[in-house]
């Protein structure tokens, strides 16, 4: 007989005989009367052994087992209104499978609490806990959404290098490895392999991918590893066509959050807006002078001003989520298509004061891609793979990364390092 998830096990079973495994949440001894709380991945299941029902054998098992062992136990389903689910199981065998030691390095039931690195250092024990699976099984449904999304839109998966021989975009900011006889990098981005696929005649691509960012960060929602979705789309009008992708996309994964059983745990309550407001930069700057924060024209949104403009959204215009749109040139990368000589066709997608993704039509003509490379003292050598797939023959093209770590923080309002399995910054490399 397979063993049943707590979740499988409902009162219309009562009689029935079944198997159940998994971990033991809690042990209550009250003399003739002995429960066990099993955990499984969907929850909890109440084990109950009284004298004179229950063999004596299986009452002298219970007395032997450490919390957080793994056990497998058959038993007959009885209903129980007050019990998890309303339903308990009436031991016939518990077969301890795994003993746990004891002391535990943190408490599950949490009625002993832990701060994030003790919980991080035992990160293993910690996802064991409830609240916290929850929160990666609501990451594996909006990746699902959002993957299910992208393939009904006409986006193929791909896989790009996280290996290269120089800088994505530019900058310093890289992890050097050694790769055999000379220096390579970890990837920032797929944004070069990316574009070269818009050469290729696959027109629509995508990749949940891996970012590696050398900046010596100690913030809330930084981290050196990064997980996002990043696509590329060709035969674009121009940057409103990938900001529609976008736009339909992220509502795509919220709403998929708002309506996961997920979120009872969490206990969060997640509203889907029906649209995504645009404000040009300009404007934006507008806004931050409104509210005594002057930023000057041509500078990048900082922190400070994000988290205003997050704020003033919320407040005047009933939006988490907006799209900045229009950046100066100067503000954005190479690859960036320029809008006259002082702007560009970009966006940044903000989520409660924190900018969630960026992209815009990128320059697909090879002499101004050329240009722009040179404008930013770059070595038109090191982009020579690159730049060759611009000579024969590529299409209008543009797209996006979009943060899933910064999109589970500002979803649960947590902060970054809780939503990522196993979070590496400037001081964590293990576990």
């Amino acid at each position: 007989m397979r063993s049943h998830y707590s979740g499988e096990i409902s009162p219309e079973l009562d009689g029935k005989s079944v198997t159940v495994s998994g971990w033991v949440h809690e042990i209550r001894d009250l003399g003739r009367l002995k429960f066990l709380i099993l955990r499984d991945r969907e929850g909890f299941i109440q084990i109950t052994a009284k004298e004179g029902i229950t063999r004596s054998e299986v009452l002298s098992d219970i007395d032997q087992l450490s919390k957080e062992s793994v056990v497998e136990i058959d038993g007959r389903v009885k209903k129980n209104e007050k019990a998890p689910n309303g339903v308990e199981i009436i031991p016939d065998r518990i077969n301890l499978i795994s003993r746990s030691e004891s002391p535990l390095p943190l408490d599950v039931t949490q009625k002993v609490s832990s701060d994030l690195d003790t919980r991080l250092n035992n990160r293993f024990m910690d996802i064991r806990k409830p609240e916290i699976s929850a929160i990666f099984k609501l990451r594996g449904k909006i990746l699902d959404a959002g993957r299910e999304f992208l393939k009904e839109n006409g986006f193929i998966e791909i896989h790009t290098p996280k290996i290269i021989a120089s800088a994505s975009e530019g900058g310093t900011e890289l992890f050097p490895i050694s790769y055999f006889d000379r220096e390579a990098f970890l990837a920032q981005s797929p944004q070069l392999y990316k574009q070269m696929m818009m050469a290729t005649g696959l027109d629509r691509v995508y990749e949940i991918t891996t970012y590696f960012r050398a900046e010596e960060h100690d913030t809330r929602r930084h981290l050196n590893e990064v997980t996002a979705i990043d696509i590329e789309m060709a035969f674009i009008k121009d940057e409103g066509d990938v900001i529609n992708i976008l736009e339909k996309l992220v509502l795509t994964m919220i709403k998929e959050a708002s309506h996961c059983k997920e979120l009872d745990i969490l206990k969060r309550e997640i509203k889907v807006p029906e649209k995504i407001e645009r404000i040009e930069y300009d404007d934006v700057l507008k806004l931050l002078e409104e509210h005594r924060k002057k930023l000057p024209w041509g500078e990048d949104l900082d922190t400070e001003s994000e988290k205003l403009l997050g704020r003033v959204m919320r407040e005047e215009f009933g939006s988490d989520l907006y799209f900045v749109i229009h950046f100066p040139l100067s503000t954005k990368p190479f690859y960036t298509m320029p809008e006259g000589e002082r702007y560009s066709r970009s966006f940044d997608l903000g989520y409660k004061g924190v900018e969630i993704a960026s992209g815009g039509q990128r320059i697909h003509d090879p002499k101004l891609l050329l240009e722009r490379i040179k404008h930013f003292n770059l070595d038109p050598k090191n982009f020579e793979f690159y730049l060759k797939a611009f000579r024969y023959g590529m299409p209008p093209h543009g797209g996006f990364g979009l943060g899933i770590d910064r999109v589970m923080m500002q979803l649960l309002d947590l902060p970054i390092r809780e939503v990522v399995l196993f979070p590496r910054d400037r001081h964590r490399l293990t576990p």
